[in-house]
């Protein structure tokens, strides 16, 4: 018997247009529909009328929801998973239910959709061409400091998700490691009160600026500026790193890695 598909299908984080025409097919042909929040997916289905059976998974359910997913889809049945807004798999319960499923032998069929983290990422301001997405920050303490003190010198454009109540917590927690740095909170996208706050750390945590504490925000943040090294310090760092007995390959790596530049540089400058 061939095994059924895993369809992971976006949804729309506000504006209910934001689906795809191929999504709502494959939502009306599938067996069933695995959903984070069955009252919001219910939703969406009822405004497209889609029938299709919705029954919900989430972190309390996973387990057992995955069990019964895998049976059915090994039994040649198609499954679609959604999440309550965005890409199943981001930030939202799914990720055990495909690896299960990969596991398992079962195709996986990722549709490209609507999320929340690129529209934030393109409209803030800030550089697009190597970023970081974070996603919510852990609650402990301790593996909250852990990765921050390792995104401390990231030179990316960092991304995070957070709810409205831990938003000064967030700026204070990056203000602290980070020191001061611009950052732009989406707020809202697709949604009639969506915005755009492009501020600093120091300004949100000195409540300098007006925030309305209401829907989900997505937090972009500038990454660690790197100086600019002029040829006369490489060639400094070249001439002290020869006399470590290292290779010309060892020291390029090194250099580079340490300054962020090419190697095609350094290069140029050791031969």
């Amino acid at each position: 018997m061939q095994k059924g598909k895993l369809y992971l299908i976006p949804t729309p984080i506000g504006n209910l247009k934001d689906i795809t025409l191929r999504a709502l097919e494959i939502l009306r042909t599938v067996a069933v529909i695995g959903s984070e929040d069955t009252r919001n997916s219910g939703y969406l289905l009822k405004h497209y009328g889609i029938d299709t059976p919705l029954v919900s998974y989430h972190k309390f359910n996973e387990r057992k929801r995955s069990s019964e997913f895998l049976q059915r889809l090994i039994n040649g049945e198609d499954i679609a998973l959604i999440s309550d807004a965005g890409s199943p798999g981001i930030s939202d319960p799914a990720a055990e239910i495909i690896k299960q499923a990969i596991e398992s032998g079962i195709q996986i069929d990722a549709l490209p959709g609507a999320t929340a983290l690129i529209p934030a990422l393109t409209g803030s301001g800030l550089n697009t061409d190597h970023f970081y997405f974070i996603g919510f920050l852990p609650e402990k303490k301790k593996d909250k400091t852990e990765i921050l003190q390792r995104l401390e010198s990231c030179p990316d454009t960092l991304i995070f998700y957070v709810s409205p109540h831990d938003l000064y917590c967030l700026a204070a927690d990056l203000y602290k490691s980070f020191g001061d740095r611009s950052i732009c909170l989406a707020r809202e996208l697709t949604k009639i009160y969506e915005e755009y706050i492009r501020t600093s750390l120091k300004e949100i945590v000195d409540k300098a600026v007006e925030i309305t504490l209401k829907g989900e925000f997505v937090a972009i943040v500038e990454g660690k500026k790197v100086l600019e090294i002029t040829d006369e310090e490489l060639m400094e760092k070249l001439d002290a790193l020869k006399d470590k007995d290292l290779s010309n390959k060892e020291i390029i790596l090194k250099i580079s890695s340490q300054e962020h530049i090419s190697p095609n540089r350094i290069k140029k400058l050791l031969y």
